[in-house]
Formats: structure tokens, C-alpha cells, sequence
């Protein structure tokens, strides 16, 4: 881990300036720490299973028992290298037996998991719920019909229109050719 390359990518990315001694180092170095471990766990894993694999498909296919003149069987590992020569020659990994037995890996994922079921209810519940609440608040805060000056002024309305409609014709005819315009 260069401090020195990743403080400058900080300052270039987020404008902040940390020091060397700056704590965030430390999580850094921790962080490479458990990713270490946790790599050499998985790698340890999958040579197990690798190797578990390779023992059921000789089993399968018989290329145990097919080996003429005595000669010892070759048994390889994932990367079809001798397992023999491998422990013949150091090597800074070294595999962990596994645990317990492997599991399969899982190849396809299910198309919607009953968790993900639950929380498309969940959530259509909750938009249901809304909506009925912003209904609710609706009708409640509503208040239909018109107003006291609408009334006022339909009424008025009402009552110049049946002036017009007394008046002489031809000024009927003017008044109203007048509020048209």
C-alpha cells in the first residue's frame, strides 16, 4: 500500500488533503488485512471442492482403475498439475481441508425470492395506504359549493338578466351587442 499515491488520489477525487498519519491509514491497512484472510479462506474452498471434483469425476469416468504396469496413478489438482509434485516444491499457499462438506454452487439464481415477494407486499401496502390517506385528507378538508360572493354575484347575475329581458327590443339588441365586445 503506497500512502503516498493513495493520498493523492483522495485530494484528486474529493479535494480533501489527509495527512500520512492520519487514522484512515490504519482502516486501510486493516481492510487489506481481512480481505487477505478472507481471500485465502475462499481460494482454500475452492481447492477443496476443485480437488473433490476432480476425485468424483475420475470415479465416474474410471480413470482410476485404468492405469497399466503398475504404475502409480498421477492425481492432479484444479490447475491439472501433480498434487505429488506440488508437495514436492514449496509453495507460499497452502490449502486448508475443508470444514465440512462442500456445498454446490448455486448456477441461477430463482426468478423472485419469497423475501423479495414480502417486500413487494410490504411496499404495495405502504403506496395503498398512502393513497387512501391523501383521499382521506381530501375529502375531509374539501369544502364543495360556491362561496358567499359567488352566490352574491350569480344572484345579481340572475336579475340583470331579467331586466334585459324587459326592456325595449332594439335596446336589448344594443346592450347586448355592447357586452359582447
Amino acid at each position: 500500500m503506497d500512502q503516498h499515491k493513495l493520498r493523492s488520489l483522495v485530494f484528486e477525487k474529493t479535494g480533501v488533503k489527509i495527512d500520512i498519519d492520519d487514522p484512515v491509514f490504519a482502516l486501510v491497512a486493516l481492510n487489506e488485512a481481512v480481505l487477505a484472510e478472507t481471500v485465502e479462506r475462499h481460494i482454500a474452498l475452492i481447492d477443496a471442492a476443485s480437488q473433490e471434483l476432480v476425485q468424483h469425476a475420475r470415479a465416474a469416468s474410471g480413470l482410476g482403475a485404468q492405469h497399466a504396469g503398475g504404475r502409480k496413478p498421477v492425481v492432479l489438482d484444479a490447475t491439472n498439475e501433480p498434487v505429488a509434485a506440488a508437495a514436492e516444491t514449496p509453495s507460499a499457499y497452502a490449502p486448508a481441508p475443508a470444514a465440512g462438506p462442500v456445498r454446490p454452487i448455486a448456477t441461477q439464481a430463482p426468478g423472485i425470492t419469497p423475501r423479495e415477494l414480502r417486500l413487494l407486499g410490504a411496499a404495495a401496502g405502504v403506496a395503498v395506504l398512502s393513497a387512501l390517506l391523501v383521499l382521506g385528507g381530501q375529502a375531509a378538508f374539501f369544502k364543495p359549493g360556491l362561496t358567499a360572493e359567488q352566490s352574491a354575484a350569480l344572484a345579481s347575475a340572475d336579475k340583470l338578466n331579467k331586466a334585459i329581458q324587459k326592456l325595449d327590443p332594439k335596446v336589448r339588441e344594443q346592450l347586448q351587442t355592447e357586452l359582447q365586445k
